[in-house]
């Protein structure tokens, strides 16, 4: 478990912001902190400005007071908002987790849905009252690999692979749109037939039908991290080695360029996932934003709303 420092301060800036990313530019999303208790490796967040450190989560804890103000201030509600661009709503961290339920109830008693994507354990409180709102909810749920190891080392802060798949399959059974999330793919280490193949059967057994697929990206601090946090150092190349010298590659909506796999590597890899997706009756989609030299296709992180507000719309409430 990562020793957490939390740090609580009064949010400035909105609370409802549009995400740099294509796919999340015209939705209100929402961060509850900076920094997170997962402290997974690959985590972009290290590159933030706002970062706060390793070890650190810096908690909003006037989110719900200037959210009703927003409110409040706006002609036209959301149809739903987004659980987090840059930080995962459901951080072991008592503080966070009260936070969230609160927000989340006060949107869902506005007729206002909530979209969100975890890699955490999700309470039985949060999940009771998803359980009453089955309608304005949606789920994606994260899971790079079902080995123990490596969940150890990548995500140490994150729910263990069992408590991920019960989450999915408790989901499912509420009757709540539910995806999960395989991003990011580790090249060299979670990409190889059997991992793939042990992870859809899986996926498969519990009523999954789509699946979003990404690859690992690096930001320089990035290789910095895995370098120090990877022991092994066989596992350590196997992955870093693959990105040198790499490929430069300018994510949608994002400023600065991000190293990446080759293209033609990437759609083996993508090509692969599909493959034994398909051979399970799992639907993959492959994230357009990340990879704009690949793919059109919408990353799906806050599902599908029917009926709901028009894009435009959605626009006009920001």
């Amino acid at each position: 478990m990562v020793r957490i420092d939390l740090i609580i301060k009064n949010r400035r800036s909105a609370v409802l912001t549009p995400s740099q990313l294509p796919c999340l530019s015209r939705v209100p999303t929402v961060n509850l902190t900076s920094g997170c208790a997962h402290g997974c490796l690959y985590c972009y967040g290290h590159s933030y400005s706002q970062y706060p450190g390793e070890g650190k989560v810096v908690l909003f804890g006037n989110t719900l007071q200037k959210l009703r103000e927003e409110l409040c201030r706006k002609r036209v509600k959301p149809t739903f908002v987004y659980f987090s661009p840059s930080t995962d709503v459901f951080q072991p961290v008592e503080a966070v987790l009260k936070l969230a339920y609160d927000v989340f109830a006060f949107l869902l008693s506005q007729g206002i849905g909530i979209a969100f994507v975890t890699k955490g354990v999700i309470p039985t409180e949060h999940m009771a009252l998803f359980e009453a709102h089955p309608q304005q909810v949606r789920a994606q749920i994260g899971l790079i690999t079902l080995d123990t190891a490596i969940i150890q080392l990548f995500e140490p802060g994150c729910a263990p692979a069992d408590i991920r798949l019960r989450q999915i399959e408790r989901l499912i059974q509420l009757g709540i749109e539910t995806e999960v999330r395989l991003d990011p793919i580790l090249p060299g280490l979670t990409d190889d037939p059997a991992t793939l193949v042990d992870l859809f059967r899986t996926l498969r057994r519990l009523s999954v039908k789509r699946v979003a697929l990404n690859v690992l990206y690096l930001r320089p601090v990035l290789f910095t991290v895995l370098r120090e946090r990877i022991p092994d150092k066989c596992m350590r190349e196997r992955l870093i080695g693959r990105y040198t010298p790499g490929m430069k590659i300018r994510v949608c909506g994002e400023r600065f360029s991000q190293i990446a796999l080759p293209k033609a590597e990437r759609e083996e890899v993508f090509g692969r996932a599909a493959r034994f997706a398909q051979a399970y009756g799992i639907a993959c989609h492959c994230c357009g934003c990340m990879n704009p030299d690949i793919s059109d296709e919408n990353c799906n992180l806050t599902g599908e709303w029917e009926p709901g507000m028009q894009e435009s719309e959605q626009l006009r409430f920001l």
